[in-house]
């Protein structure tokens, strides 16, 4: 359906999508990779996880440089070029110094208040990963202990100071208003477009929080995920959009076989 040439731009999320949701490995996804690199086509990490989990796994899929989209957008490198710091920036101290004080009304946990062994326990990631996923600059990473129905209290909350909250596949992430998935995908898209042309769009992402990214691109692969909240499109042309029957990297594999598969 889709000619495989150097106009297309394939843009993907991380954990339960390109990555697998237990194990993090891509190996059902490894001939769509090699692909995609012999066609010069571009591969944009859009993901929840930090620049300094981003870069080093870009470097392992053999795309170094690439642009990439971190912390569901707060975060954006529309040229592959990102700075990564040794200490967290002023705007995420900031952050969870707000997201301290609400503590204060509502039971939750951030990622700064634990440890790297802490957050290696609960998510599998390696002491070395678990490091990087705390290495933040712009949003927090957040477990919900309250109930269910203050959430939309705690997002009021937040609102008043310019804060917003998303869904991802594990976690709930605290970003600043306005930023996201869709906005970061439109600044590299601009960027893209100045340097070379428009591109065809080929998205694919398991979670709510890939909503406003899989809105933007042209043909939207729906990952099969393990998030209680479907992922929900606005979308009218149908056509466009495939919900996979696997999850993880084979269901990433299922939608660009879907879309991709005959002009191979």
């Amino acid at each position: 359906m889709i000619p495989l040439d150097s106009s297309l731009l394939v843009v993907t999320d991380l954990d339960g999508s390109l990555l697998d949701h237990h194990d993090y490995n891509w190996d059902a996804a490894s001939e769509w990779l090699a692909r995609l690199k012999q066609h010069q086509i571009p591969l944009v990490i859009c993901s929840s996880k930090t620049a300094a989990e981003i870069v080093p796994l870009q470097k392992k899929l053999g795309i170094s440089g690439a642009p990439f989209i971190a912390e569901n957008g707060a975060c954006v490198s529309p040229d592959g070029d990102y700075p990564l710091a040794d200490e967290p920036g002023e705007a995420y101290r900031a952050l969870c110094q707000t997201l301290q004080e609400l503590q204060a009304d509502f039971r939750f946990e951030g990622f700064h208040q634990f440890s790297d062994a802490d957050v290696a326990r609960f998510t599998g990631l390696t002491l070395t990963e678990a490091s990087q996923s705390r290495r933040r600059d712009a949003s927090e990473v957040v477990l919900w202990r309250d109930e269910e129905a203050r959430l939309d209290d705690f997002r009021a909350a937040l609102a008043a100071h310019q804060l917003a909250l998303t869904q991802g596949g594990r976690f709930w992430h605290v970003m600043p208003a306005g930023s996201g998935k869709g906005v970061a995908l439109q600044q590299i898209q601009q960027h893209m477009a100045q340097h070379g042309g428009r591109r065809t769009t080929i998205g694919l992402g398991d979670g709510p929080n890939d909503a406003p990214m899989l809105e933007q691109v042209d043909y939207a692969v729906v990952i099969k995920g393990f998030s209680k909240t479907p992922v929900v499109l606005q979308r009218t042309d149908t056509a466009h959009v495939y919900y996979t029957t696997h999850t993880g990297p084979e269901g990433w594999r299922e939608g660009l076989d879907y879309f991709l598969a005959q002009s191979a």
